[in-house]
């Protein structure tokens, strides 16, 4: 088991390094000066100079890209000339310093703040956007496709059938639209949903922020939409392979109620797939909510990315992008060991 977790951390590490370096060169030779963003069209040579200067883009693009990976590196090199050491120092030589660190994803351009501490806001409420939505999608997915499942061929399964496929096709962003549009604005006076909003609103009358969940409703119900279908589809043929088992047929026959049979015997073995699409989808919800928190000016990950990207922010939307991944990479391998656990063949392969 050890040995295949190791396996599966080199190739994560192997994939980020990967994502490390797509993320630096595609956004290095994208068109536009970030020194010339910040001072305005109409700054002077010299001052963009001494400003590309200080955010070290005066440098080759390749000793750019190695300064970039040394300081992600969580095992970086250190030069006296650099200022304080970032981390602890365990090698030592006459001007440079083996220093263990925290990775460093650098400043933002505009706000000066550090990109780490940008996410941090950000990341929790996007992670409980995706939370939600993957909890609702689950839940009713699951119900939905048992019901389907067990009226196969009848109208109520056609139905379902049609909304799977519709959810899985329909896009983010248009389905944010649309979801704003109908029930923040036209059905506005009965769900009293508002169309935009993140998780603190600022009271009117005290000037306080307080949590409010009301604004979590409409993104999660989005977010969740694509999931669902699929968990509801998934379900559905898998409780159909099920309850036409022979062990299904014999637990009828032992005198078993319906309920008992189709949720313990069932549901119960029917669940595998519905939790690999789970998992997997999680990680992609993280990625995914890009749009649909802009849509609903839902302050996380998304929001932050638009904004720096409308802004030529790069060492944002790279801290951002990259962070993503990151998540992307561990679910996987999360994911990866599970099944190495359930099933000790998977360790083999």
């Amino acid at each position: 088991m050890i040995r295949y977790l190791t396996k599966r951390l080199a190739y994560g590490a192997l994939v980020m390094w990967g994502v490390a370096t797509v993320i630096f060169f595609l956004f290095n030779i994208l068109p536009g000066d970030p020194a010339r963003m910040l001072l305005g069209q109409r700054a002077d040579i010299s001052s963009v100079e001494a400003i590309r200067k200080d955010l070290g883009l005066d440098k080759p693009p390749f000793f750019q890209y190695l300064q970039y990976l040394n300081d992600l590196s969580p095992v970086s090199i250190h030069f006296d000339g650099d200022g304080e050491i970032p981390g602890i120092s365990m090698i030592s030589a006459s001007t440079w310093h083996l220093v263990l660190k925290k990775p460093y994803l650098r400043r933002s351009y505009q706000s000066k703040r550090l990109v780490s501490s940008i996410i941090g806001e950000a990341f929790p409420k996007t992670l409980l956007l995706a939370v939600t939505a993957i909890l609702l999608a689950m839940f009713i997915g699951l119900v939905l496709g048992v019901l389907a499942a067990l009226n196969h061929n009848k109208p109520l399964d056609r139905f379902l059938l049609v909304f799977s496929s519709l959810g899985m096709s329909i896009p983010s962003f248009f389905a944010a639209i649309l979801m704003a549009w109908v029930f923040a604005y036209l059905l506005a006076e009965y769900t009293g949903l508002p169309m935009f909003g993140s998780l603190y609103s600022v009271d009117d009358v005290t000037g306080e922020q307080y949590i409010n969940l009301r604004n979590l409703i409409l993104p999660a119900i989005t977010l969740g939409i694509r999931p669902l279908a699929i968990v509801v589809s998934l379900t559905r043929s898998s409780m159909l392979d099920v309850l036409s088992q022979d062990y299904i047929r014999t637990a009828f026959a032992k005198g078993l109620s319906r309920f008992q049979v189709v949720i313990k015997h069932g549901l119960r073995n029917a669940l595998n797939p519905v939790i690999t699409a789970i998992t997997g989808w999680f990680a992609s919800l993280m990625a995914g909510a890009v749009f649909v928190e802009y849509v609903f000016d839902w302050k996380g990950i998304g929001v932050v990315i638009v904004d720096a990207l409308e802004k030529y922010d790069l060492p944002v939307i790279m801290g951002s992008v990259l962070f993503i991944s990151i998540v992307l990479v561990l679910v996987n391998i999360l994911v990866d060991v599970m099944y190495a656990v359930l099933d000790p063949r998977v360790r083999l392969e």
